[in-house]
């Protein structure tokens, strides 16, 4: 699977600020579409589920496809009233999950 994701939240906000959640995971995302030297298709290997919550509610679900870049990007705005984490998960096409949590204080 994908190495250590890296993701930007900031740590305290405001009650009821806007913000914005920056995330990037490494990962080839090989789309199925490519042969090898030998001719052979190479099997399609990518991140086919993001998944997003805070304090256990969903914020942020996104199913992927194979036209999606390799090493993929997301940002996304959130309203946040209260303290707590964000809690994200990456899903590729074997079942293995790379998850990783931020916190925000709200002020």
């Amino acid at each position: 699977m994908a190495k250590k994701p890296r993701v930007k939240v900031p740590k305290s906000v405001n009650k009821g600020a806007i913000i914005e959640i920056k995330t990037l995971i490494p990962h080839k995302m090989e789309t199925g579409q490519r042969k090898d030297s030998k001719g052979n298709k190479i099997p399609r290997f990518i991140i086919n589920k993001v998944a997003v919550t805070f304090n256990g509610k969903p914020v942020v679900t996104a199913d992927l496809h194979p036209a999606i870049s390799a090493n993929p990007y997301f940002a996304f705005s959130a309203r946040v009233t209260e303290s707590g984490t964000f809690n994200f998960v990456w899903t590729d096409d074997k079942g293995q999950s790379v998850k990783t949590s931020k916190s925000i204080s709200v002020n």
